[in-house]
């Protein structure tokens, strides 16, 4: 049986595992109370459920336990499989850290210290960033500098999802098409452990969206934002940065690009505004669309757009055959989407 078929299995058994328990999540949401009531930040204008998040965890798990259980893991040598229940467990954890946040309402403190005590622990278990590639100078090792980027790289990303988590649909969106971007680099550069995570990933955000578009019937709450953002993050470490190609290493930077920029403006905004980088405002880019007189769906839309172009871009990048013309088509939906952002603006 052709190993790719496990990739397959992977995407198709996390996204009906989503499909079908999504509802009883919000069902027992709903009967517990644990609902996200509207506010001055808040776009929704109805108490929610937040605990989707559960869903997508359950479908990653499920379809990787399902491939391992099969005999998907068979043929990778030990530290490889050791690496997928790092980033698994690892995951684990931020969902959990979400989880109780959605549940009991955190402080960011002890949020930021129990992000950093996992992230720590998974670059422990071999999640770790050994060196990196950069132009006009090489391969640079990183000594004892890889716990820290390891963890600000993992911390960040699971944040950086989670900022991004502020319109219907918009978090397992951008999630779901980095993953499926992660996915096709990753079996293309032949990283067959971190493609699986990929694939399990991409099906429970995508299947999410049949709940999760607008109008959303439930949310992920930070427990969902948290586990795809240190997935995504993870899947970026063990499948392209131990690659030695400059490219590489700059691939999970380039197809985060939108939550990374997204995050850095919004820290860099509030700071020269003299405020701290973690006080909540409306700052972010779906903020600012929606303030210029978009639509939900189409700020949605749009950014999908911006997502699907820098993941293209990517393609390009790591040498896929037909890289360039899957970049020149995400140019023109851009294009595209560009045109009617702007003549919406100019109406408003």
């Amino acid at each position: 049986m052709p190993y790719q078929i496990y990739h397959l299995i992977a995407f198709l058994v996390s996204a009906l595992v989503v499909i079908w328990t999504t509802p009883l999540v919000k069902t027992i949401g709903i009967k517990s109370g644990k609902v996200d009531a509207p506010g001055d930040r808040k776009v929704h204008q109805r108490p929610m459920v937040r605990l989707g998040g559960i869903s997508i965890f359950l479908g990653s798990l499920i379809a990787l336990l399902t491939v391992w259980w099969s005999g998907g893991f068979g043929i990778l040598p030990p530290e490889i499989e050791w690496e997928i229940w790092g980033v698994t467990l690892g995951g684990l954890a931020f969902f959990a850290i979400g989880l109780a946040d959605d549940l009991f309402n955190l402080s960011p403190f002890v949020r930021l210290l129990l992000q950093i005590i996992f992230a720590t622990l998974a670059w422990v278990m071999g999640v770790h960033i050994d060196f990196l590639s950069i132009p006009a100078i090489g391969l640079v090792q990183m000594g004892w500098l890889s716990l820290p980027i390891t963890v600000i790289w993992l911390v960040g990303m699971a944040n950086a999802i989670n900022w991004i988590d502020g319109l219907d649909g918009l978090a397992a969106g951008v999630s779901g098409i980095a993953a499926v971007v992660m996915l096709i680099v990753t079996l293309f550069m032949q990283q067959s452990a971190a493609a699986l995570i990929a694939a399990a990933l991409a099906g429970g955000a995508l299947a999410f969206l049949r709940y999760n578009f607008n109008p959303a019937q439930i949310f992920m709450g930070d427990g969902g934002a948290y586990y795809m953002g240190f997935t995504l993050a993870g899947v970026g470490v063990i499948g392209l940065v131990k690659g030695t190609a400059v490219t590489a290493v700059l691939l999970p930077y380039l197809i985060l690009a939108v939550p990374i920029v997204d995050m850095s403006t919004v820290i860099l905004t509030r700071l020269r505004k003299g405020k701290s980088p973690f006080l909540a405002d409306k700052s972010h880019l779906h903020h600012r669309l929606l303030q210029a007189g978009l639509s939900h769906r189409l700020t949605v839309l749009f950014i999908y757009a911006l997502t699907l172009w820098v993941g293209s871009l990517a393609l390009a990048f790591a040498g896929i055959p037909s890289g360039i013309a899957y970049a020149l088509a995400a140019t023109s939906l851009l294009s595209y989407a560009s045109w009617h952002v702007w003549r919406h603006a100019r109406q408003s």
